[in-house]
This record gives C-alpha cells, sequence and structure tokens, in this order.
C-alpha cells in the first residue's frame, strides 16, 4: 500500500479549513490563526513523508536487482539440481549390466616403447572377467595439418601381435586426435578439404599397420559441424571395406534445449552437442563414446543423476546397429570442470544403469569406457568390476 499523498492547496482535510490556504505574503510569515498553523504543518509533514518515500525507493533497488538474480538465475538453479538427484534415485534393476562391449583409453606408454610384456600381462590379469573388447591406444597426436609422423608408434606392432596372442577378442584401436582450431588460432581446421584428406591418410596408415581399427577424439568439436561429417563420411568408406572399427569420443547433449548455443553466446566456448547432431555422429560410426565427465557437477548424487540423463539422451538417437558407451572418469583432478569427490565411478556406472533402465533396458550394443588406465586406481577399477560387471 502506498503512503498517502501530502496535501494540496484546496483539500477538504480534518482540521483544514474550507477554501485556499492563506497567502503568505499577506503576512509577515507568522501563521495568522490556527487553522493556517495546521494546514501549514501537514504541508510539511507531507513533503517529509514524501523524502522519506524517495529514499526508501532508493534503497530498495539493490533488494529489487537480488530479486531478478533469485529468480532468474537461483530458483532455476534450483530446480534443475532437484530434478537431477531425483533423476539419481530408483533401482535399475535386472539387465542393466555389462554387454562385454566395453573399452579403455590407453596411454602413448603403450607405443613408444615404455610398456612390455611384463605390462601387459599384469594388464590382462586386471581386465580378466570385465566386459572391455575394445582398447583404445594412443598413437597420435596428429599435427595440426591432419597427418601423422610414423615415428610417434615405434611399438605398435609389438602390441597389436601380443594383444592378440594373450587376449584372444580384444580389438586394438588407434586413438588418433587434435585440438581444433574452433576456439583460437591454433589447431587443425576441418574446414580445410586437404586436412580432411589428411586426417583419412592418417586413418589409412594406421589400419595399415595393423591396427582394428581407429577412434578419434577432436575436441573442441561445435555442434552441427558440418565438415565433420563429412570427415566421417570418408573415414566410413576407408574403414567398411576393410572391416575395421571406426569410433569417436563424442561430447555430452544439451541438458537443456540449445544449452550449447546459450553457453556459446555467453563464453564463447561451446561444452555441449545437441541431440539432433549427437545422433547424426551416431549414424556414422561403430561406435560411439560419450565423455560423460567433466560436467561441473558438484556432487556425487547430481552427477550421477546427470549421466542417466546423459544415458537416456543418447540412447534415444543412437541406432541399434551403433555401439554407445558411456565413460567413466578414472581419473583424480579437481577443478571447476571435474571433482573427484563427486564424478566417481560408482555414480558414473549407477546413472549409466538408471538411464539404461528407463529408456532401452533391451539395448545389446552398449556399454561403458574407462578413461584413462595411467591415472586410475584400485578403488575405480573395483567399482567397475562390482558394479557394472
Amino acid at each position: 500500500m502506498s503512503a498517502p499523498r501530502p496535501p494540496r492547496p484546496g483539500d477538504r482535510t480534518a482540521g483544514a479549513p474550507h477554501g485556499p490556504p492563506p497567502n503568505p505574503s499577506d503576512c509577515d510569515g507568522t501563521p495568522t490563526h490556527e487553522g493556517e498553523t495546521d494546514v501549514l504543518t501537514r504541508m510539511r509533514r507531507g513533503i517529509a513523508a514524501v523524502r522519506a518515500r524517495a529514499a526508501r525507493f532508493r534503497w530498495t533497488w539493490p533488494r529489487r536487482i537480488a530479486l531478478v538474480v533469485v529468480l532468474v538465475i537461483v530458483v532455476p538453479v534450483l530446480a534443475a539440481g532437484t530434478a537431477l538427484r531425483l533423476n539419481y534415485t530408483g533401482d535399475p534393476g535386472d539387465g542393466t549390466r555389462t554387454r562385454g562391449r566395453d573399452a579403455i583409453w590407453l596411454g602413448h606408454a603403450w607405443v613408444d616403447g615404455r610398456k612390455d610384456d611384463t605390462d601387459l600381462a599384469a594388464f590382462a590379469e586386471r581386465i580378466a572377467g570385465t566386459g572391455i573388447k575394445d582398447l583404445y591406444v594412443h598413437a597420435g597426436p596428429l599435427e595440426h595439418d591432419g597427418t601423422l609422423p610414423a615415428g610417434r608408434r615405434p611399438r605398435a606392432r609389438w602390441l597389436i601381435d601380443a594383444v592378440h596372442r594373450t587376449l584372444p577378442g580384444i580389438r586394438v584401436q588407434a586413438w588418433l586426435g587434435d585440438v581444433l582450431a574452433t576456439e583460437g588460432p591454433d589447431g587443425l581446421r576441418l574446414e580445410r578439404a586437404a586436412s580432411r584428406t589428411a586426417v583419412v591418410a592418417s586413418a589409412r596408415q594406421v589400419l595399415d599397420a595393423g591396427f582394428d581399427g581407429v577412434h578419434f577424439d577432436l575436441e573442441p568439436l561445435l555442434s552441427d559441424d558440418g565438415h565433420y561429417l563429412s570427415l566421417l563420411d570418408d573415414l566410413r568408406a576407408l574403414t567398411r571395406p576393410r572391416g575395421a572399427q571406426l569410433s569417436v569420443a563424442a561430447h555430452q547433449i544439451d541438458p537443456l534445449p540449445a544449452a550449447h548455443s546459450v553457453n556459446g553466446a555467453l563464453s564463447g566456448s561451446e561444452k555441449w552437442w545437441s541431440q539432433e547432431f549427437f545422433g547424426q555422429v551416431a549414424r556414422r560410426v561403430d561406435q560411439i563414446a560419450v565423455m560423460s565427465y567433466d560436467t561441473w557437477m558438484p556432487l556425487e548424487g547430481l552427477y550421477g543423476g546427470y549421466v542417466a540423463q546423459q544415458t537416456a539422451l543418447a540412447l534415444e538417437v543412437t541406432p541399434e546397429d551403433t555401439d554407445l558407451l558411456m565413460g567413466l572418469p578414472f581419473f583424480h583432478e579437481d577443478d571447476l570442470g571435474h571433482h573427484e569427490s563427486a564424478e566417481t565411478v560408482t555414480a558414473a556406472v549407477r546413472g549409466t544403469r538408471l538411464g539404461l533402465a528407463r529408456t532401452d533396458r533391451g539395448r545389446e550394443r552398449f556399454g561403458v569406457a574407462l578413461y584413462v588406465d595411467f591415472a586410475a586406481r584400485d578403488g575405480d577399477w573395483t567399482a567397475y568390476r562390482e558394479d557394472w560387471n
């Protein structure tokens, strides 16, 4: 309710005379009778009330701004957090464990001479009885022009032969990648036809060396990049006649509609892909592994709910003849993007199982991908074995 307005000349107010107030020029400044005194007093009080109201109005602007911030930012964030936490509840039930199509990213030490037969024997013992079928072995990185120096993998032939001999049925894929020039001046430029041609030639090079497939991790890759889709078409034309695997590491999917566009406009960087673009990529490859970590989630329950959501979104657009793998964080860091207390293997596996149960419990070409061997701890392996296998 607003404060009463101050009396104006001619108003009929209690105790005030009828008719206009006295003219100050008719006297020496001293009120001539009691009625005039009452009117002037009320006028002075009214003016004081107006000034006080204006002062209150000025002081409330910070409060109004704070209210807008709460309504526009805090409330939606709390609502989203509540939804993610609820998404982490429930029992995934039966039929939501390994299908024997899991994968693991392996570091460069496996092809540059630092690893030997003893290391491979220990690794074979480590993965025995799990669902791991594919090894993404780092054989790059690519040069910014798309080429791949052969000298970067001197022990590749040893690894391929040793894995085929000691771990029958396990496939060894060459993990190739590079920084893309999408958010800075340096990096691989997919818009250049010559660069895409060189990437295909690099893939041919590792397949000729004996790898069972090629796995690409190109980042940061913006959503709806038609040049990337063109590259995948060219790579598929290379791998399919050979019976080789073509797999990619994929960005996360918009948790809210057009989130990648909004984030790009605010920060100049796109963290997510649209769900439509994710599906376009998935239709062009044999395997797509979601990098479902570095999510910014501060709590384990929120992270698990986020993974459940990502699993559901990915399942909705991934063809049944494409392997869909959800990434597990086998690494330990603490920064803005990744909180190791939140992004645990346990939470990722549970979220994956919940998303699978709610969306497509019977999906066979489905699994998890472990990132990465050289940063993993015993607890990560234990959680993977007990919660997924």
